[in-house]
């Protein structure tokens, strides 16, 4: 059984929050919002410094959600609680995850291992997920009509 959520959880929430709002994060939160890569080339030249602006914002964004996850996979955070509070993490997986694999092995890197653990570790999660990586590819075809 999973332990209850605590006040201490709902803390660690709301300074998570309070992070995507500062004003650097808003920005990258930004960028990230209008990324559409269409394989994983795209997302390996922005990891290559394509763009060192791109960089920073996608790294930014990356590194924020793995921390996060990190806290629920060491027990340091309620998970429900987490799952609860974070659409977002799905939406950054969501739109990456068909090319993820291809991304780690170009890159020699974990890239986003912690959240696709934490985003697969439940029947629950992993629906959500593939709602995501639905959205995302429906947007992806729309975003390339134009």
């Amino acid at each position: 059984m999973p332990k209850k959520a605590t006040a201490e959880d709902a803390k660690i929430i709301m300074r998570l929050y309070d992070l995507r709002r500062e004003p650097e994060m808003r920005k990258a939160r930004g960028w990230f919002a209008g990324f559409w890569p269409r394989n994983a080339d795209e997302v390996v030249q922005v990891i290559n410094s394509v763009n060192p602006q791109e960089n920073a914002w996608l790294r930014q964004v990356s590194s924020y959600w793995d921390m996060a996850a990190s806290f629920v996979l060491r027990g340091a955070l309620n998970e429900e609680l987490y799952l609860d509070n974070s659409g977002e993490m799905f939406f950054v997986l969501g739109k990456i995850y068909p090319f993820l694999k291809e991304i780690r092995e170009k890159t020699k890197t974990p890239y986003l291992q912690r959240v696709e653990k934490v985003a697969t570790r439940t029947k629950d999660a992993r629906e959500r997920l593939q709602m995501m990586v639905n959205r995302a590819e429906a947007r992806r075809a729309a975003v390339a009509k134009g």
